[in-house]
C-alpha cells in the first residue's frame, strides 16, 4: 500500500515566559493511501499541533518547528518555507484540513460559493463558470438540499452541521492526497455527526484519500479508522490496529483511557492526576507519576522509543503491562477492583429509593420565546422551546434528559429553578409549584435544587478563590453561625468533592479542567440539596476527567440518601451509565421515557432508535454489528416547527397522518411510555 505521509521524529516548540514548551517531541508515523488513521489523546497532548506542523501552520514566534521530517509523495514538507509557492502550492490542494470550529473557519463576508471556488481557482486553474458548477456539485456530494440557491448564501446562514459540510466541501474539492480532521464534529449533534462522519468515509474509499482523524472521541475511532496512533506529552505512546489495541492495549495509558469509557456491567476505572505541563514534564517519563505499572526500570530505561511487539503493534514502555500486576488505586482500594478487570455493576438508585415520593412533576410545561423586529420591538413570532412537557422524578434517582442541539433540553432544567419564568405548565418540587412561586420563596427552593453547568469555567467567579466560591451559599442561605464552622464546612465539601482543603485559597485559573468541575460541584453541594440538575456536567471534559466526575456524582448519591438527579446530556453513553430512567426530547417534545436498560434494550421511537445508532460505541468489534440509521437533513427550525408530529420530516416510518396529528406520550407498559403513532 502506497505511503501518502511518512513523519520521522516531528519536533516543534513553543517559547513562553515561563519556559520552552515541548508541545511536540519526537513523533515519528506514517499513512497509506485510503486508510484512516485515528490520533487520540487528552487535550494538551499535542495531537492539533502535531498536525499543524506537517502544513507548517504553527505560528512563528513563538512556535517553532525544531526538528523532523514530513514527507508527502517524497517531498520532505518541512524543507519548504512556511509562506513559500511550494507550501501555498500544497495546502488546500494536495493536502486539506477540516477544523473543529467551521465558523472560524469560514470567512463571515464571502459568500459560500466564492470561497469554495477560490481554491479550485488556485490550484485546479478553473474559471469561474467551471468552478461554480464543481462547487454546486460539491454541496450535493456532501447533502446540502437546494444547492443552486444555498450556494450564493453566507455562513451564518447555515445551521452549525450544513458549515461543517460546506468544509468538507472544501476540502474535498481539489481532490487532495490526504485529508487532516482535526476534531471535525466535536461540535455536532450525535445524528449530524453520524452523517458528516459517513459521508467522510464515503469519500475516502471513492477518492482512494488518506486521513487523518484527530479525535478524543474513542467511539469515532472505533467505528471509522483502521489504524490508531495514542499521544500522551507531545509523544505517540502506542500505534497498531484498531482491533489490535482494543483487544490488547499494553501501555498503561492506553489501558487507562479505554477504562475511563462508560460501559455497563463495570465501575469506572479514572486515571487519576492530570497530564503533566509541558515545561517541566517529569523525568524520565511523563505518565509515571500517574501510572499504576511502575517498575524498577520505569527510571532508567528511555520511555520514548516505540517498540515492536508483534505485527504493527509498537508500545513506548518497558513494562510488560501483559503480566504485570496493576497497583492499586485509591478509587480502585475503595471499590476493590483492578484497572483491567472491573466486574462491578454500574450503581443505579437501590430498590428503597425506588418509591412512590415524586421529588419533582413537570405538568405541560411550555417555554416560548418571542421574536420582536424593529425599534418598537413588535412580536412577530413565538420560539417554541419547549412544548407541552411532562415527566415525574422520583426521590434518589437519576433522571437522564437527552436530545440533539437546540431540543430544549437546558430550557428544562432552567425553567425547573425558575432562571426562566414558564409561559405556562406546572413545575412541582416537594409539593411546591415553583412557577408560582414568589421571589422570597424562590431563594429556599434553589437551595434545595442546586444545579452544575457545562463550563466549569464559566461558572466560577476568576476573581475570588475557591474556599469563597465553595462557602457561599453557607453564607447567603445562613447555613453557618461562625468563621469556625464556615471554614469546617468549607473544608468537609472540599473533600467531599475530592478536593484538597489546602487548595482553598487558589483562584479558579490555579486548576485543571477536572478540578474546577470538582469546585462547581462542591458549590452545589453546599446548600444540602436535595436535587442536583446537572447540565452537560462532563461535555466539557477530557474522557479521563470525565470518569473521575461520574465517579464523583454517583459516590455522593451513595453517600446522601435521597440525593436527586436531572442529568442533562447529549451524550448518550454517559446517560445510559448513570441513569436510572432516561427521557428523549426532539424539538421541544418528549418522544419517549423509560427505565435505562429499558430504553437501550427495547427502543420504541423513531427517532430514539436513530439517535442511539448515531452514538459510536468505543468497540470495534461491536461497531461491525450495530444498526446503523442515518438521518437524512438537519433539525428543523423550533421557529417553525412541521406540524403534527415535529418529526415527520426526517422519520422513514412517517404517513400522511403524521403531518397532522401530534402525539401524546402513552404507556405501553412497564412505564414505558413513547409519542408515536405508528407504534
Amino acid at each position: 500500500m502506497t505511503v501518502v505521509l511518512k513523519v520521522e521524529n516531528l519536533r516543534t516548540q513553543f517559547r513562553t515566559e515561563r519556559g520552552l514548551v515541548k508541545a511536540v517531541d519526537g513523533v515519528s508515523y506514517d499513512v497509506h493511501e485510503g486508510e484512516i488513521v485515528g490520533l487520540v489523546g487528552e487535550s494538551g497532548c499535542g495531537k492539533s499541533v502535531s498536525q499543524l506542523s506537517v502544513l507548517q501552520l504553527i505560528p512563528s514566534p513563538p512556535g517553532e518547528i525544531v526538528g523532523g521530517k514530513a514527507f508527502f509523495e517524497g517531498q520532505d514538507l518541512l524543507q519548504f518555507k512556511a509562506n513559500g509557492p511550494e507550501m501555498r502550492s500544497i495546502r488546500g490542494g494536495r493536502i486539506a484540513m477540516i477544523f473543529q470550529e467551521p465558523m472560524t473557519s469560514l470567512n463571515p463576508a464571502l459568500t459560500v460559493a466564492r470561497q469554495l471556488s477560490e481554491g479550485m481557482q488556485l490550484h485546479l486553474k478553473m474559471d469561474d463558470r467551471a468552478a461554480r458548477e464543481r462547487s454546486i456539485e460539491l454541496l450535493r456530494l456532501v447533502g446540502i438540499p437546494d444547492a443552486e440557491r444555498r450556494i450564493d448564501d453566507y455562513p451564518h446562514q447555515f445551521s452549525g452541521g450544513m458549515r461543517q459540510r460546506v468544509m468538507v466541501a472544501m476540502a474535498v474539492s481539489c481532490n487532495p492526497k490526504l485529508i487532516i480532521a482535526d476534531e471535525p464534529t466535536t461540535a455536532l449533534d450525535a445524528t449530524i455527526q453520524a452523517q458528516l462522519l459517513e459521508l467522510m468515509k464515503d469519500i475516502v474509499v471513492r477518492f482512494k484519500t488518506a486521513m487523518v482523524m484527530v479525535t478524543h472521541n474513542l467511539g469515532i475511532v472505533a467505528r471509522y479508522a483502521q489504524r490508531i496512533n495514542v499521544m500522551y506529552a507531545g509523544r505517540i505512546i502506542e500505534s497498531g490496529a484498531v482491533k489490535e489495541i482494543w483487544d490488547n492495549p499494553l501501555h498503561p495509558y492506553t489501558i487507562g483511557l479505554l477504562q475511563c469509557v462508560p460501559k455497563l456491567g463495570r465501575k469506572l476505572a479514572p486515571i487519576e492526576g492530570s497530564p503533566p505541563h509541558l515545561i517541566n514534564m517529569p523525568p524520565p517519563c511523563p505518565f509515571l507519576p500517574r501510572c499504576r505499572y511502575q517498575a524498577e526500570n520505569c527510571g532508567k530505561e528511555p520511555w520514548d522509543e516505540l517498540r515492536l511487539v508483534e505485527g504493527q503493534h509498537y508500545v513506548a514502555c518497558p513494562v510488560d503491562t501483559r503480566t504485570a500486576r496493576p497497583m492499586p488505586s485509591s478509587d480502585s482500594r475503595k471499590r476493590e477492583s483492578t484497572v483491567q478487570h472491573v466486574t462491578a455493576e454500574p450503581e443505579k438508585a437501590t430498590p428503597e429509593l425506588l418509591h412512590d415520593d415524586v421529588i419533582l412533576d413537570v405538568r405541560d410545561l411550555r417555554m416560548y420565546f418571542p421574536v420582536t423586529r424593529g425599534l418598537l420591538r413588535r412580536k412577530i413570532a413565538d420560539v417554541k422551546a419547549v412544548d407541552n412537557v411532562s415527566f415525574k422524578i422520583r426521590k434518589g434517582e437519576t433522571f437522564g434528559l437527552v436530545g440533539e442541539s437546540g431540543c430544549g433540553k437546558t430550557t428544562v432544567g432552567r425553567c425547573t429553578q425558575r432562571l426562566y419564568r414558564p409561559t405556562g405548565g406546572e413545575i412541582l418540587f416537594e409539593g411546591q409549584d415553583v412557577a408560582r412561586l414568589s421571589e422570597n420563596k424562590l431563594e429556599m427552593v434553589r437551595r434545595k435544587m442546586a444545579v452544575v453547568f457545562q463550563d466549569p469555567y464559566g461558572s466560577l467567579n476568576p476573581r475570588i478563590n475557591a474556599g469563597r466560591i465553595v462557602g457561599e451559599p453557607l453564607k447567603v442561605h445562613h447555613l453557618v453561625s461562625s468563621s469556625r464552622e464556615y471554614e469546617d464546612k468549607v473544608e468537609e465539601l472540599f473533600r467531599m468533592a475530592g478536593l484538597d482543603p489546602s487548595m482553598t485559597d487558589r483562584f479558579p485559573h490555579e486548576f485543571s479542567g477536572g478540578q474546577r468541575q470538582r469546585i462547581a460541584i462542591a458549590r452545589a453541594l453546599a446548600g444540602d440539596p436535595s436535587m442536583i440538575i446537572c447540565d452537560e456536567p462532563v461535555s466539557a471534559l477530557d474522557v479521563s476527567i470525565q470518569a473521575q466526575i461520574i465517579n464523583l456524582l454517583q459516590e455522593l448519591r451513595e453517600k446522601k440518601e435521597g440525593l436527586t438527579y436531572l442529568f442533562i446530556s447529549h451524550d448518550l453513553l454517559t446517560v445510559q451509565y448513570v441513569s436510572t430512567r432516561v427521557a428523549v426530547m426532539y424539538l421541544g417534545r418528549i418522544v419517549e421515557i423509560a427505565d435505562s436498560q429499558e430504553l437501550y434494550d427495547h427502543t420504541l421511537h423513531p427517532y430514539s432508535r436513530a439517535l442511539l445508532s448515531a452514538v459510536p460505541v468505543p468497540d470495534p468489534h461491536l461497531e461491525e454489528k450495530r444498526e446503523r440509521i442515518i438521518l437524512e437533513g438537519d433539525v428543523p427550525s423550533p421557529l417553525d416547527p412541521p406540524p403534527g408530529c415535529h418529526f415527520h420530516t426526517r422519520c422513514p416510518m412517517a404517513a400522511s397522518e403524521c403531518r397532522q396529528v401530534a402525539p401524546a406520550l402513552r404507556d405501553v407498559g412497564g412505564g414505558h411510555e413513547v409519542a408515536c403513532i405508528r407504534i
